[in-house]
């Protein structure tokens, strides 16, 4: 098999030039995001991250099901799961057993006042609990309606709010280190909101170093090109 003409391989060495110069320059994406985060309670009270979504989900009687919300980096991070144990008799002890149907307890943790949106606040410092008694057949997004309204979600059906909080906003990237301090305030370390996000960064269109790193590594790919040639000739 015969190979590409030597004269070629400068061109080609510096069209991968252009290449790096564009992946070099483009804007870091946000690995961390803020969202409802879905649990499911274990043995001695543990919490451990849902495999599929409550409007999926259907738990059976006597289960733990929790919600926190927050600012996570990946998912089932152990610190953004519910601060509450996954305690099924401590909830519903007091809702007794019904024939036909199942009880479903829920934990319910609003987060930090650091990790919230901008110009919010959670309803509650402390997580809320709340014991579920739906039908044998019931999701636990229908579980959590019958105790937690109002619910909101986007239009791919992710749980974007829960009992009204928070009012917008619904899994949206943030920085790395935003809100993850939880000894921060939210003044000084709550992630920003997307609109501010987009305005630090400008008109989202290729910046004025990028343009000028890749015209000038154009024009020597240009050169390189026709050297080549003379020296092919």
């Amino acid at each position: 098999m015969r190979g590409l003409p030597a004269h070629r391989f400068p061109a080609l060495a510096l069209a991968f030039g252009v290449l790096l110069v564009l992946l070099a320059s483009a804007p870091a994406v946000a690995s961390s995001y803020r969202y409802w985060s879905f649990w499911e309670g274990g043995a001695n009270g543990s919490w451990s991250y849902a495999t599929q979504g409550p409007s999926t989900a259907r738990p059976a009687d006597g289960s733990v099901q929790g919600f926190r919300f927050g600012v996570s980096k990946d998912a089932g991070d152990r610190s953004g799961q519910p601060r509450a144990d996954a305690d099924f008799d401590s909830v519903c002890s007091a809702t007794p057993a019904e024939q036909g149907r199942k009880r479903v307890a829920l934990v319910i943790d609003f987060g930090l006042p650091a990790q919230a949106p901008s110009g919010e606040t959670p309803p509650r410092s402390e997580p809320r609990t709340a014991c579920a008694r739906v039908a044998p057949d019931a999701t636990t997004a229908q579980a959590l309606a019958a105790v937690a309204k109002p619910l909101r979600y986007n239009g791919s059906a992710m749980l974007c709010g829960i009992s009204g909080y928070p009012r917008q906003g619904c899994g949206e990237p943030v920085a790395d280190d935003a809100g993850r301090n939880p000894s921060a305030s939210s003044s000084s370390s709550s992630a920003p909101s997307p609109s501010s996000a987009s305005s630090s960064g400008g008109s989202g269109g290729p910046s004025a170093g990028l343009l000028v790193g890749v015209v000038a590594v154009a024009a020597l790919a240009a050169a390189g090109v026709r050297q080549s040639r003379r020296r092919a000739r």
